[in-house]
């Protein structure tokens, strides 16, 4: 192969990996042949009288001693079978066609897709660039990123790609409560990679949980028979050698080694060398802090490809796939649902997102349809993130209450930040939540301003204002609004540098610790004060913004009453009809930083 080949390749499909496996085969084919012909030999043999065949009897003591000969036997196997089978390795093999994924396959990742395509290749052309340009084959790779983000998916794919055998080990299976055991379970597992990889051209090992045996070792260690500082210290060996001859290569070094102290010294014969088996190892994890750093330095596992939770672009892709495969209305095939859906599940992962559409399915089926809609897409998510749906008997006050607090949410958001989309109003009890309001950004955003989170304060103080104007008290139903609203407003002087100081209190961390940031905010009194302040304020603003904004609280509160839930556009309906109804004047709350509130009917 050449190197231009390797450069600009995007999967090698002739490398020297199938090279390797030819001649592998080709070896084979000959020694079996080689056999044959032996035997076929022996048969011509004793055909022409040249060979006779031994007449076999059996000793005339071997029918009295036969039983206890078969009850030792038993009691051998019995007692000896689990000791052998226990060092075995725990791997499960996979061959190329039964992984059933291929890079083809893998959405939402192109970055991670790219580098593994590059380190695919290097695998597969490990020869060429050992022999021709001097470079060391990548031996070990990284996966780290959070669960469910496709790390064993992607895995699978590049050994289908590489079309080399797949071992996949968890790492609990080489845990062993016998001393030595997981040891000797690491060690049988290292030797079958390169038994495959010397057979097949190449191997890929992948071991889950990698974190669970390469722990970094701060002591002995208790995780289990001889500690987590042996198993480290037997996988840093193992992941050493790869250069470890074949037991037939032993074999015949130790026959050259005996014949070698019968000739002089100019007539010895050399060794063969053997090739190092074409290997790859790749660990995942979703705590690469916690690994031993010896583990990480270049030799063992060279590159760390972190594979995070996929953006709103890589979303939208990972919906296109799992809805190509799943029975869905027609409303879904539209750009504007998929983008709306690909917009709202911000922090999903691939798992995420296919587990999300299976639940859909389920609600699909519960109203007696075989594809799933919208709808029941808003359930499911309802369902995922929150439980499920509590009927509850609300006392008639308590539930007039809780639509009124919500209400208050949804036209709080609808006037302070009329850039954000409102997904699902409901007064339907889910876990802890008597009620809620869902509300996201219309681009994916990973920052904001000091305004826009002063909004999302307003926001959440939203329902205790409402039940302030029309009820004149509050009720326990606020505390988790002040929770949310507090930790924004110590975000902003404690690390975002919003208040009077721009000292950062993340810096404040002991033995790389996190920080609680409210705490350390309350615990100074200067920094205490001015969060008082912003939160009074928002309180202040939006209690008069409400007053002056009654008839969308009560419009929204008698639809909730009716309803119980509302979703999407059904919100912005009742909104504009009612400011259809009552002519509203601009609203301006600017303040000293030039943040304007107003309504949406309005112009500024």
């Amino acid at each position: 192969m050449d190197t231009l080949t390797l450069a600009n390749a995007e999967v090698l499909r002739s490398a020297d990996v199938s090279d390797a496996r030819e001649g592998h085969r080709q070896r084979r084919f000959k020694r079996l042949s080689l056999l044959l012909l032996l035997a076929l030999m022996v048969l011509v043999l004793h055909d022409v009288g040249v060979v006779a065949w031994p007449h076999l009897g059996a000793p005339s003591w071997l029918g009295t001693y036969l039983p206890a000969i078969v009850l030792l036997a038993v009691l051998l196997v019995s007692v000896l079978l689990p000791v052998i089978g226990a060092g075995r390795s725990p791997h499960v093999l996979y061959r190329p066609e039964e992984t059933g994924v291929r890079l083809s396959d893998v959405k939402g990742a192109d970055v991670v897709v790219e580098e593994v395509v590059k380190t695919l290749n290097l695998f597969l052309a490990y020869r060429t660039f050992n022999e021709r340009m001097g470079g060391n084959p990548r031996r070990a790779v990284l996966f780290e990123g959070p669960p469910g983000t496709g790390k064993t998916f992607i895995a699978k794919a590049m050994a289908a790609e590489a079309n080399v055998p797949f071992l996949f080990v968890s790492s609990t299976a080489f845990q062993s409560h016998f001393y030595g055991m997981t040891g000797r379970r690491i060690r049988s597992y290292f030797k079958a990679l390169r038994k495959y990889a010397r057979r097949e051209g190449g191997a890929i090992g992948f071991i889950e949980e990698f974190d669970a045996i390469g722990g970094a070792r701060s002591g002995l260690g208790t995780g289990n028979g001889e500690g987590l500082s042996g198993v480290v210290n037997e996988l840093l060996i193992q992941l050493q050698s790869f250069d470890e001859p074949s037991t037939s290569a032993r074999v015949k070094g130790a026959f050259i080694d005996l014949l070698n102290r019968w000739l002089p010294a100019g007539r010895v014969v050399k060794k063969p060398v053997s090739q190092a088996p074409n290997i790859l190892v790749i660990g995942a994890t979703n705590r690469a802090g916690d690994l031993d750093p010896a583990l990480m330095r270049p030799g063992r596992f060279d590159r760390t490809i972190t594979v995070d939770l996929p953006s709103r672009a890589g979303r939208r892709d990972i919906i296109d796939y799992y809805l190509e495969r799943k029975s869905h209305s027609s409303e879904l095939d539209t750009d504007e649902c998929r983008e709306t859906l690909a917009a709202t599940t911000m922090g999903y992962s691939p798992v995420m997102i296919e587990h999300l559409l299976d639940e859909a399915l389920v609600w699909a089926l519960r109203r007696g349809s075989d594809r799933l809609s919208w709808e029941d897409l808003q359930r499911a998510k309802m369902t995922t993130e929150l439980g499920l749906a509590q009927p509850t008997a609300y006392a008639e006050q308590e539930r007039i209450t809780i639509a009124t607090h919500e209400a208050g949410h949804a036209v709080t958001a609808w006037l302070v930040a009329p850039e954000r989309k409102l997904e699902v109003l409901s007064i339907i009890k889910r876990s802890v939540a008597l009620g809620l309001l869902a509300h996201s950004e219309p681009e994916e955003r990973y920052t904001r301003t000091r305004s826009e989170i002063e909004g999302l304060i307003r926001i959440a103080m939203g329902g205790l204002a409402a039940e302030e104007v029309f009820f004149g008290d509050t009720s326990s139903g606020v505390s988790g609004d002040l929770q949310a609203a507090t930790e924004a407003a110590a975000q902003m002087i404690g690390s975002f540098g919003m208040g009077h100081s721009l000292i950062s209190l993340d810096a404040a961390r002991g033995g790389g610790a996190a920080v609680n940031i409210v705490a350390k905010v309350l615990s100074d009194e200067s920094s205490r004060a001015q969060m008082d302040a912003i939160l009074d304020r928002a309180r202040d603003e939006v209690r008069t913004l409400l007053s002056d904004h009654s008839y969308l609280v009560a419009a929204l509160r008698d639809a909730l009453l009716e309803r119980e839930e509302l979703i999407g556009v059904e919100i912005t309906d009742v909104l504009t009809q009612a400011e259809m109804r009552h002519a509203t004047p601009v609203v301006d709350l600017r303040d000293g930083r030039g943040a304007i509130t107003k309504s949406r009917s309005g112009t500024e």
